[in-house]
């Protein structure tokens, strides 16, 4: 079994801010009120000293990067980050300070908003975070001769979001699915959210996220919409059903990764779940299943950015060209337990990890990806009136 078969849940057991919820929270993003500052590369431009500085600094999410069981000055190793810094002579400068999107906002918000450097040269986001960020023009654009292994193995599903289609100011980190999982030792297979939120022997034992793109791309899809291009009518009917659902008892809660200590406990029966989080529950728990739900999966990324008035641009191309190379890939993806986005990740694990190369919840194979969406872009204000919608619909 390979070290990431072994670590407890890190990466999504942070995300508290993961959705567009955080933008229908008064002030949180926006400054008590004030609308951030938009920039453009012609107004805020950004000089690049990668050819005279071999620094690099890397903000990322916790659980998030290979390690080592080594500590050297009491610091945990990360093997390769280590191998990239004596391949490329680049001193990376690595901190897992990326928490909550919200949270990370907050950070950077006073700095790029008014076209000042906010200490870090490469950070790494989920989707609507990142589209947010390069919608107000706070990201640098890519050098794509600079990135060829991104450009040749980026997994084609990933190629083209609605909020960055040449992928000019992204790149992903890794990727994560949303369906539903299931105890085998307390309940039958649960094969569509129509059964999990119907079914009458799982009243009052299933739990669903309260992460509203990622429950409501279901609820539309229950309705008949597209979760990736919907109405105001087609929403109105969609959180009908779920405060339908939610009256009828069938929903014992809305969670967020706490799901998992009731789901290996048989406390719930089943429930929507983040891919990550089943695989290492399936270590030590086999009753735990993932299902593809009829309805389809919800499909996100993180990503990686470069900021405005980041100083080792060049640099921070280096590392995302680095970790798009297949072996690198498989290696990050055996500690890390997510989507691996490299598409040569697969055949390099049959040397990393021959155990991992089978796993579809970290290498789906072209009919799971087929059944994929992603929820709609939302701007700032249509996010924070199907945010306070949903609230009032869960009871939060």
């Amino acid at each position: 079994m390979s070290p990431g078969h072994h670590r407890v849940v890190g990466r999504r057991a942070v995300l508290k801010g993961l959705t567009l919820s955080a933008l229908g929270v008064g002030g949180v993003l926006t400054g008590c009120g004030i609308p951030p500052a938009r920039q453009s590369a012609e107004g805020c431009v950004s000089t690049d000293l990668s050819a005279t500085q071999k620094t690099l600094y890397f903000s990322n999410w916790p659980s998030y990067m290979d390690e080592s069981d080594e500590k050297v000055n009491g610091k945990t190793v990360l093997p390769t980050l280590v191998a990239f810094e004596k391949q490329s002579g680049i001193a990376v400068t690595y901190t897992a300070d990326v928490n909550d999107n919200a949270e990370f906002y907050a950070k950077v918000r006073d700095q790029l908003g008014s076209c000042q450097p906010c200490g870090r040269d490469i950070f790494v986001l989920t989707d609507w975070m990142a589209a947010r960020m390069i919608g107000l023009g706070w990201v640098q654009k890519l050098d794509h001769a600079k990135i060829p292994n991104v450009g040749k193995q980026l997994l084609k599903q990933l190629k083209a979001p609605s909020w960055d289609p040449n992928r000019d100011y992204s790149v992903p980190w890794q990727s994560g699915l949303t369906g539903i999982a299931y105890n085998a030792k307390v309940t039958k297979e649960v094969g569509s959210f129509t059964d999990l939120l119907t079914r009458d022997d799982l009243k009052g034992r299933v739990t669903l996220l309260s992460e509203m793109p990622d429950t409501m791309s279901f609820l539309l899809r229950m309705v008949g919409a597209d979760s990736s291009k919907f109405t105001d009518a087609e929403w109105s009917k969609a959180l009908e059903k779920l405060e339908d659902i939610v009256g009828s008892g069938q929903v014992r809660r809305f969670t967020g990764n706490d799901y998992v200590q009731d789901l290996n406990a048989g406390n719930i029966a089943a429930c929507e779940a983040w891919s990550g989080d089943v695989i290492a529950m399936q270590a030590d728990n086999p009753d735990i299943k993932f299902v593809v739900p009829e309805e389809g999966l919800n499909l996100w990324s993180d990503n990686m950015l470069v900021p405005n008035k980041a100083a080792h641009k060049a640099n921070a191309e280096a590392l995302m060209n680095y970790y798009y190379d297949p072996e690198v890939a498989a290696t990050l993806a055996d500690w890390v337990n997510y989507i691996c986005p490299v598409t040569g990740a697969k055949k390099a694990m049959q040397e990393v990890d021959p155990d991992v190369v089978d796993d579809p919840l970290i290498f789906p194979d072209e009919e799971m990806l087929a059944k994929t969406t992603s929820f709609m872009p939302l701007d700032t204000a249509k996010a924070a009136l199907y945010e306070t919608d949903f609230n009032l619909a869960i009871g939060g």
